[in-house]
């Protein structure tokens, strides 16, 4: 296969998603990188000429990378992930309205182009992370304790704002990778709480998150992605979705990845007609199955669709 990978400058010497190029390479496949911040491109031939089998995106929010990887999209060729996917989680604004319209575990969230507007919200909702609402990485992150904090908060030239109540947590969060279908955890030490000691590793997926994050998936449709998640007091709270993460302690990630890829760019993945439908589904597996999730929501399905959630994925998993 030819595929076309769209890699920001932050990522030019960064091993994902390089060793995935590496992989793909070695395994025969041809792929163009191109660098959509630090290089001169002809864009529009290099697109209409459809070469490619696939595009895959690999940037920071905000970067032109996007807006290729749409260019691609709108002239018919096959993306990875769909490009208004990204576009739908790389606004956090977007992604808070949708992720809780659909019923996922996503704090109230407040927006607003300076942290200093934030001391309207109700004083008992405090303290607040607030966060750019294009960041990616942890960056920017902060949590004010009370209003009085958020004079300190302000940061120039970072655009719109989110802010949510803070999930009390020992200093950690659950950080899940899903690889078209495939999901893994990860403990991961908080952007809040960079001097917690804790022990970044692999764990078992606990079934209420793995039913969470397989939700996020149908909802956003989305195939190669992660979610961070605090296991708060009331239950796992989702505190951030990213497209394309790092896959951190996954085992063999770049072989693991490198596959996704060939089998999404063979397959485009599933329907995308019914996204963002108000009925995600993810459909119960045979058993003896590896864990599957749908990628996209079917439209029009039964009072079932729930309990069919939470079924999909047993207890423990971890593939």
């Amino acid at each position: 296969m030819k595929l076309c990978f769209l890699v920001e400058e932050l990522y030019r010497h960064d091993g994902m998603p390089l060793d995935v190029v590496r992989q793909l390479n070695a395994w025969g496949h041809q792929v163009d990188v191109v660098r959509p911040g630090g290089s001169l491109l002809r864009i529009s031939e290099e697109v209409r000429a459809g070469t490619h089998d696939a595009w895959v995106l690999k940037t920071v929010s905000g970067g032109p990378g996007l807006t290729l990887l749409e260019a691609a999209a709108a002239v018919g060729l096959t993306t990875v992930n769909d490009a208004r996917s990204i576009r739908a989680v790389r606004d956090k604004v977007l992604t808070s309205v949708i992720a809780r319209h659909h019923g996922l575990p996503v704090p109230v969230t407040y927006s607003a182009p300076r942290a200093a507007l934030f001391a309207d919200v109700p004083a008992e909702l405090f303290p607040l992370v607030v966060k750019p609402a294009d960041g990616s990485s942890g960056r920017g992150v902060r949590l004010v304790s009370d209003p009085g904090g958020l004079a300190e908060a302000e940061q120039a030239d970072e655009g719109q704002l989110i802010a949510q109540p803070y999930v009390a947590n020992a200093g950690s969060d659950l950080k899940v990778y899903c690889l078209a279908g495939e999901f893994h955890a990860t403990v991961r030490r908080s952007p809040l709480h960079p001097d917690a000691p804790v022990d970044e590793r692999a764990v078992p997926l606990p079934a209420e998150v793995a039913a969470a994050a397989a939700k996020v998936g149908a909802v956003f449709g989305l195939d190669l992605y992660g979610i961070d998640v605090v296991l708060g007091p009331d239950g796992p709270v989702i505190v951030d979705i990213n497209d394309f993460p790092s896959f951190r302690q996954v085992p063999d990630a770049a072989s693991r990845l490198a596959g996704a890829v060939l089998e999404l760019a063979r397959t485009g993945g599933a329907d995308r007609a019914g996204m963002l439908a108000a009925t995600p589904c993810v459909p119960v597996p045979a058993q003896g199955s590896p864990v599957r999730s749908r990628p996209y929501p079917v439209v029009g399905l039964g009072p079932g669709a729930e309990a069919d959630m939470v079924a999909a994925v047993p207890e423990g998993a971890r593939i």
